[in-house]
């Protein structure tokens, strides 16, 4: 079963920001937190779609514009649930892995032009996939299975030799 990554859009690596931005003088932007080694997917199961989209880091996705943010979930009446899934990779002796997992909530309500996300989860879940957590329990099987997939045929030396709590977590 191949899940469309989006043929429309170009193909994406994982990894966004290169290089230190304060080049080592310890000025401005000292002990900011580098995302060079996150990306942002996207899995939407209406679709059957799961790709790489950089513009979720910034809360800029096609999916997070041109709707208003609500402050409750009731208040997105005819939701379709996405889930932004915060990645980082590193490297250990056998190679790239994917070390951080953590998938956020997203419900948006197209016609409405409603959303609902809780930012403080998405930090917080960023935050653990920098820190090499795997957070996906909560997230509905089928998602997971999707997730599990496009990670597999994105890259299967990284799926190999990523932990099996992660592997364990999406199979």
């Amino acid at each position: 079963m191949g899940f469309n990554q989006s043929s429309n859009k170009k193909r994406q690596s994982f990894t966004i920001i290169k290089d230190d931005s304060t080049d080592g003088h310890g000025g401005f932007g000292m002990g900011s937190i580098s995302l060079e080694h996150m990306s942002s997917v996207i899995v939407d199961t209406d679709k059957e779609e799961v790709y790489v989209d950089m513009d979720a880091m910034h809360a800029r996705s096609a999916i997070e514009r041109r709707v208003k943010y609500m402050p409750n979930r009731e208040d997105v009446p005819e939701p379709v649930k996405y889930w932004i899934v915060w990645i980082t990779v590193e490297q250990n002796e056998h190679g790239p892995y994917y070390a951080g997992v953590a998938g956020s909530e997203l419900l948006v309500d197209r016609p409405n032009k409603r959303a609902y996300k809780s930012m403080p989860e998405h930090v917080t879940h960023m935050e653990k996939s920098l820190k090499g957590n795997i957070i996906v329990d909560h997230m509905d099987e089928k998602s997971k299975h999707m997730l599990a997939q496009f990670l597999k045929e994105f890259n299967a030396e990284m799926w190999e030799n990523s932990s099996e709590e992660l592997t364990n977590n999406l199979s």
